[in-house]
């Protein structure tokens, strides 16, 4: 069986990666306004770790909303960071990419507290798995975590800190803007993890990768 992670450069993802070690990672840029950040933080890990890295660069800004396309929520979305469907396109773009590879696992990092999106329940990744798997190619995705909540993942991954800062939490920009949701999600897991939060920042990132 041969393993991809769609890597996102996130908490959740690069400890995932560094606990179920992938044959390869992919990192899409879909448009998202952190996307040139999340990049970095994927290729930072994913050096450290010797996977095979694909980035893919999608601009679908377009049909976005929410925080992380500068655009007001559309009227449906449940929190300010809702990109409609977006789960199921990065699913697609990811398993028509990484298809060639040999690839027939795909692994998604969501955890616990993503069920606040209908797209982040296991019932979801259930019903896509079953979508994929019975087409040609027969690819699986899977979420490894979603039982766990953030610090239960990077605790049972037993990612070291200094690799844990490499990630990009932000929703709205390429630098901590400390106000989104991503970043207070920041804040509560260093909280709950006992660590300071004095992390170095993406430039710090790049020149140690």
């Amino acid at each position: 069986m041969k393993t991809c992670l769609l890597l996102s450069g996130g908490m959740d993802s690069i400890a995932l990666a560094y606990w179920k070690r992938p044959d390869l990672a992919i990192t899409i840029d879909y448009g998202q306004l952190a996307a040139s950040a999340e990049i970095d933080a994927s290729k930072a890990i994913t050096k450290r770790l010797g996977i095979e890295h694909i980035i893919l660069e999608l601009d679908t800004s377009f049909l976005g909303s929410g925080d992380m396309s500068g655009k007001a929520p559309d009227n449906l979305a449940p929190e300010s960071d809702w990109w409609p469907y977006r789960n199921q396109l990065l699913v697609t773009l990811a398993a028509m990419k990484v298809l060639p590879y040999g690839v027939n696992q795909l692994w998604l990092a969501a955890v616990r507290s993503d069920n606040q999106h209908a797209d982040g329940r296991p019932e979801f990744y259930r019903k896509l798995n079953a979508l994929l798997s019975m087409q040609e190619g027969g690819m699986q995705v899977s979420a490894p975590a979603i039982t766990y909540s953030t610090p239960e993942l990077i605790r049972i991954s037993g990612l070291p800190k200094e690799l844990l800062a490499f990630s990009h939490s932000c929703h709205k920009t390429i630098i901590e803007c400390g106000a989104c949701r991503g970043c207070n999600k920041y804040i509560y897991v260093y909280e709950e993890l006992g660590y300071d939060l004095d992390r170095p920042g993406h430039t710090s990132t790049k020149e140690t990768a």
